[in-house]
Protein backbone atom coordinates (compact mmCIF):
# COMPACT_ATOMS: atom_id res chain seq x y z
CA UNK A 1 0.00 0.00 0.00
CA UNK A 2 1.33 3.29 -1.08
CA UNK A 3 0.13 6.98 -0.33
CA UNK A 4 2.77 8.82 -2.40
CA UNK A 5 1.06 11.81 -3.43
CA UNK A 6 1.03 12.73 -7.27
CA UNK A 7 1.47 16.34 -8.93
CA UNK A 8 -2.29 16.81 -9.30
CA UNK A 9 -2.68 16.42 -5.40
CA UNK A 10 -0.01 18.28 -4.25
CA UNK A 11 -1.27 20.93 -6.44
CA UNK A 12 -4.70 20.82 -4.98
CA UNK A 13 -3.85 20.53 -0.96
CA UNK A 14 -1.74 23.88 -1.80
CA UNK A 15 -5.06 25.41 -3.54
CA UNK A 16 -7.53 23.47 -1.36
CA UNK A 17 -5.68 22.88 2.09
CA UNK A 18 -7.00 19.51 2.53
CA UNK A 19 -6.88 15.78 0.72
CA UNK A 20 -8.57 13.28 1.02
CA UNK A 21 -9.32 10.11 2.29
CA UNK A 22 -6.38 7.33 2.39
CA UNK A 23 -5.86 4.35 3.42
CA UNK A 24 -3.67 4.44 6.91
CA UNK A 25 -4.54 1.19 8.47
CA UNK A 26 -6.99 -1.70 7.88
CA UNK A 27 -10.42 -1.61 9.74
CA UNK A 28 -9.50 -5.01 12.01
CA UNK A 29 -6.45 -2.76 13.15
CA UNK A 30 -9.05 0.10 13.68
CA UNK A 31 -11.24 -1.82 15.49
CA UNK A 32 -8.88 -3.29 17.79
CA UNK A 33 -7.93 0.69 18.26
CA UNK A 34 -11.22 1.07 19.18
CA UNK A 35 -10.87 -2.18 22.00
CA UNK A 36 -7.86 -0.35 23.62
CA UNK A 37 -9.80 3.14 23.47
CA UNK A 38 -12.56 1.36 26.10
CA UNK A 39 -9.82 -0.80 27.86
CA UNK A 40 -8.21 2.67 28.57
CA UNK A 41 -11.43 4.00 29.99
CA UNK A 42 -12.15 0.76 31.93
CA UNK A 43 -8.68 0.67 33.58
CA UNK A 44 -8.29 4.59 34.32
CA UNK A 45 -11.83 5.77 35.12
CA UNK A 46 -11.87 8.81 32.90
CA UNK A 47 -12.88 10.04 29.70
CA UNK A 48 -10.05 9.61 27.34
CA UNK A 49 -10.46 13.04 25.75
CA UNK A 50 -9.24 14.11 29.17
CA UNK A 51 -5.66 12.51 28.78
CA UNK A 52 -4.64 11.33 25.46
CA UNK A 53 -3.47 15.03 24.39
CA UNK A 54 -1.05 16.93 22.76
CA UNK A 55 1.44 13.86 23.31
CA UNK A 56 -0.98 11.02 22.80
CA UNK A 57 1.70 8.90 21.21
CA UNK A 58 3.92 8.98 24.39
CA UNK A 59 0.69 6.49 25.99
CA UNK A 60 1.35 3.19 24.36
CA UNK A 61 3.23 2.51 21.33
CA UNK A 62 0.56 1.20 18.68
CA UNK A 63 -0.17 4.95 18.55
CA UNK A 64 3.16 5.53 18.33
CA UNK A 65 3.39 3.04 15.65
CA UNK A 66 0.26 4.20 13.63
CA UNK A 67 1.94 8.07 13.57
CA UNK A 68 5.42 6.37 12.27
CA UNK A 69 3.31 3.96 9.03
CA UNK A 70 4.26 4.50 6.23
CA UNK A 71 0.77 4.82 5.08
CA UNK A 72 0.92 8.08 6.63
CA UNK A 73 4.30 9.34 5.75
CA UNK A 74 4.61 8.50 2.52
CA UNK A 75 1.78 11.34 1.60
CA UNK A 76 3.24 13.51 4.38
CA UNK A 77 6.05 13.69 2.48
CA UNK A 78 4.89 14.85 -0.42
CA UNK A 79 4.07 17.66 1.44
CA UNK A 80 6.56 18.61 3.69
CA UNK A 81 9.76 16.80 2.24
CA UNK A 82 11.47 13.65 3.32
CA UNK A 83 12.35 14.74 6.54
CA UNK A 84 9.48 14.72 9.17
CA UNK A 85 9.62 15.61 12.92
CA UNK A 86 5.97 14.15 14.89
CA UNK A 87 5.07 17.02 16.76
CA UNK A 88 1.99 16.08 18.75
CA UNK A 89 -1.07 13.72 18.72
CA UNK A 90 -4.43 14.32 19.99
CA UNK A 91 -7.64 11.58 20.43
CA UNK A 92 -10.93 12.99 19.17
CA UNK A 93 -13.73 10.36 21.16
CA UNK A 94 -17.20 11.54 20.77
CA UNK A 95 -19.88 9.41 22.34
CA UNK A 96 -22.97 8.48 20.72
CA UNK A 97 -25.74 11.60 21.29
CA UNK A 98 -22.67 13.23 22.05
CA UNK A 99 -22.96 17.15 22.64
CA UNK A 100 -19.34 17.72 22.21
CA UNK A 101 -18.45 19.48 19.43
CA UNK A 102 -14.94 21.29 18.07
CA UNK A 103 -15.44 25.06 17.23
CA UNK A 104 -13.66 26.66 14.09
CA UNK A 105 -10.42 26.93 14.61
CA UNK A 106 -6.57 27.57 12.67
CA UNK A 107 -4.43 25.10 14.44
CA UNK A 108 -1.88 27.63 13.64
CA UNK A 109 -2.49 30.30 16.03
CA UNK A 110 -2.13 28.02 19.13
CA UNK A 111 0.81 26.23 17.90
CA UNK A 112 3.30 28.80 17.90
CA UNK A 113 5.38 27.36 14.85
CA UNK A 114 7.30 29.42 12.24
CA UNK A 115 7.29 28.72 9.26
CA UNK A 116 3.68 27.62 9.17
CA UNK A 117 4.05 24.53 7.88
CA UNK A 118 2.82 21.91 9.96
CA UNK A 119 0.36 19.27 8.15
CA UNK A 120 -2.15 17.31 10.24
CA UNK A 121 -3.25 13.73 9.59
CA UNK A 122 -6.90 12.83 10.79
CA UNK A 123 -7.11 8.75 11.16
CA UNK A 124 -10.29 7.42 11.53
CA UNK A 125 -10.93 4.46 14.07
CA UNK A 126 -14.95 4.10 13.14
CA UNK A 127 -16.52 5.61 10.72
CA UNK A 128 -16.11 9.10 10.63
CA UNK A 129 -19.21 11.63 8.63
CA UNK A 130 -21.66 14.25 8.62
CA UNK A 131 -24.11 12.23 10.98
CA UNK A 132 -21.44 11.77 13.39
CA UNK A 133 -19.82 14.49 14.04
CA UNK A 134 -17.15 14.22 11.13
CA UNK A 135 -13.95 16.75 11.07
CA UNK A 136 -15.04 19.17 8.23
CA UNK A 137 -12.47 21.93 6.41
CA UNK A 138 -13.48 25.48 5.11
CA UNK A 139 -10.85 25.08 1.57
CA UNK A 140 -8.75 27.98 1.09
CA UNK A 141 -8.59 29.49 4.54
CA UNK A 142 -4.83 28.45 4.72
CA UNK A 143 -3.87 30.71 1.96
CA UNK A 144 -4.19 33.88 4.55
CA UNK A 145 -2.70 34.93 7.92
CA UNK A 146 -3.61 33.51 11.47
CA UNK A 147 -6.89 34.96 12.02
CA UNK A 148 -8.21 36.50 15.76
CA UNK A 149 -9.78 33.49 17.95
CA UNK A 150 -12.40 34.10 20.82
CA UNK A 151 -11.90 31.98 23.86
CA UNK A 152 -14.77 30.71 24.59
CA UNK A 153 -14.13 28.04 27.20
CA UNK A 154 -17.78 26.93 26.66
CA UNK A 155 -18.21 23.43 28.24
CA UNK A 156 -18.96 21.16 25.18
CA UNK A 157 -16.29 22.60 23.39
CA UNK A 158 -13.43 19.77 22.80
CA UNK A 159 -10.60 22.13 22.80
CA UNK A 160 -8.99 23.02 25.80
CA UNK A 161 -9.66 26.86 25.39
CA UNK A 162 -13.14 27.08 23.33
CA UNK A 163 -11.02 28.77 21.14
CA UNK A 164 -13.36 29.71 17.96
CA UNK A 165 -13.30 31.51 14.50
CA UNK A 166 -16.62 33.66 14.07
CA UNK A 167 -17.28 32.14 10.69
CA UNK A 168 -20.36 33.44 8.63
CA UNK A 169 -20.93 31.23 5.98
CA UNK A 170 -20.17 27.32 6.36
CA UNK A 171 -22.36 26.63 3.15
CA UNK A 172 -18.80 25.70 1.76
CA UNK A 173 -17.39 23.27 4.02
CA UNK A 174 -16.19 19.93 2.96
CA UNK A 175 -16.72 17.43 5.13
CA UNK A 176 -14.09 14.14 5.53
CA UNK A 177 -16.23 11.48 5.11
CA UNK A 178 -13.90 8.36 6.43
CA UNK A 179 -14.20 4.92 7.07
CA UNK A 180 -12.52 2.71 9.71
CA UNK A 181 -8.56 3.11 9.16
CA UNK A 182 -8.71 6.03 6.64
CA UNK A 183 -7.10 9.59 6.99
CA UNK A 184 -7.18 13.09 6.05
CA UNK A 185 -4.56 16.01 5.53
CA UNK A 186 -5.24 19.41 6.20
CA UNK A 187 -2.70 22.49 6.71
CA UNK A 188 -2.25 24.35 10.43
CA UNK A 189 -3.96 27.56 8.78
CA UNK A 190 -7.02 25.40 7.71
CA UNK A 191 -10.15 26.75 9.37
CA UNK A 192 -11.77 23.34 10.81
CA UNK A 193 -14.08 22.08 13.43
CA UNK A 194 -16.42 19.34 14.22
CA UNK A 195 -20.25 19.43 15.13
CA UNK A 196 -22.07 16.56 17.38
CA UNK A 197 -22.48 13.31 17.11
CA UNK A 198 -26.44 12.99 16.24
CA UNK A 199 -25.84 9.30 16.16
CA UNK A 200 -26.27 5.74 18.86
CA UNK A 201 -22.82 4.94 17.95
CA UNK A 202 -19.37 6.51 18.93
CA UNK A 203 -16.76 8.36 16.81
CA UNK A 204 -13.27 8.03 17.14
CA UNK A 205 -10.10 9.50 15.92
CA UNK A 206 -6.72 10.53 16.13
CA UNK A 207 -4.96 13.77 14.53
CA UNK A 208 -1.07 13.62 14.38
CA UNK A 209 0.79 16.60 14.12
CA UNK A 210 3.71 16.93 11.47
CA UNK A 211 6.52 19.14 10.94
CA UNK A 212 9.54 19.32 8.82
CA UNK A 213 12.60 20.17 11.19
CA UNK A 214 13.41 23.07 9.85
CA UNK A 215 10.63 24.75 11.83
CA UNK A 216 10.87 25.68 15.16
CA UNK A 217 9.02 27.41 18.06
CA UNK A 218 10.14 30.38 18.64
CA UNK A 219 8.28 30.96 22.40
CA UNK A 220 11.07 28.24 23.39
CA UNK A 221 12.45 24.50 23.09
CA UNK A 222 10.09 21.94 22.74
CA UNK A 223 9.87 17.91 22.08
CA UNK A 224 9.37 16.48 19.13
CA UNK A 225 10.15 12.86 17.65
CA UNK A 226 11.91 12.41 14.29
CA UNK A 227 10.14 10.07 12.07
CA UNK A 228 11.60 9.98 9.15
CA UNK A 229 14.68 11.41 6.96
CA UNK A 230 17.02 13.60 8.80
CA UNK A 231 17.02 16.55 11.62
CA UNK A 232 20.00 18.91 10.46
CA UNK A 233 18.55 21.77 12.69
CA UNK A 234 18.45 20.52 16.21
CA UNK A 235 15.26 23.11 17.24
CA UNK A 236 13.92 19.88 19.12
CA UNK A 237 14.49 17.98 22.21
CA UNK A 238 13.23 14.33 22.02
CA UNK A 239 10.25 12.84 23.44
CA UNK A 240 10.57 9.90 25.58
CA UNK A 241 9.53 6.73 24.24
CA UNK A 242 6.80 4.26 25.32
CA UNK A 243 8.83 0.82 25.56
CA UNK A 244 4.93 -0.14 26.82
CA UNK A 245 1.53 0.74 27.27
CA UNK A 246 1.17 3.59 30.03
CA UNK A 247 5.44 3.48 30.47
CA UNK A 248 6.01 5.43 33.44
CA UNK A 249 8.45 8.49 31.68
CA UNK A 250 6.57 8.46 28.88
CA UNK A 251 2.89 8.32 30.04
CA UNK A 252 3.75 11.05 32.72
CA UNK A 253 5.52 13.24 30.13
CA UNK A 254 1.89 12.91 28.24
CA UNK A 255 0.21 13.89 30.85
CA UNK A 256 2.43 17.11 31.97
CA UNK A 257 2.33 18.33 28.24
CA UNK A 258 -1.75 18.12 28.28
CA UNK A 259 -1.94 19.73 31.24
CA UNK A 260 0.46 22.85 30.62
CA UNK A 261 -1.17 23.36 26.66
CA UNK A 262 -4.30 23.40 28.78
CA UNK A 263 -3.27 25.46 31.67
CA UNK A 264 -1.15 27.97 29.95
CA UNK A 265 1.90 27.06 30.76
CA UNK A 266 3.26 26.82 27.21
CA UNK A 267 3.08 30.29 25.54
CA UNK A 268 0.43 30.36 22.55
CA UNK A 269 0.93 32.58 19.38
CA UNK A 270 -3.04 33.38 19.62
CA UNK A 271 -2.34 34.98 23.10
CA UNK A 272 -1.03 38.48 21.31
CA UNK A 273 -4.38 38.32 18.95
CA UNK A 274 -7.13 36.97 20.48
CA UNK A 275 -10.29 39.29 20.73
Amino acid sequence: MSNHLTTVQIAQFNQEGWLAPFRAIPEAEAARAVDWVDEYERIHQVNVNRHLKIKAHLAAPWILALAQSDNILDAVEGLIGPDIMLFGASIFAKAGQDQSFVSWHQDSAYFGLEPHEEITAWVALTASNEANGALQVLPRSHTGPDLPHIETYAANNMLARGQSLTIEDESHAVTMNLAPGEFSLHHERTAHGSKQNNTATRRIGFAFFYIPPHAQCPAGRRTALLVRGQDKYGHWDRDPLPRYDFDPPAYAAMLQAWGAYRDGEVKQAAHATTI
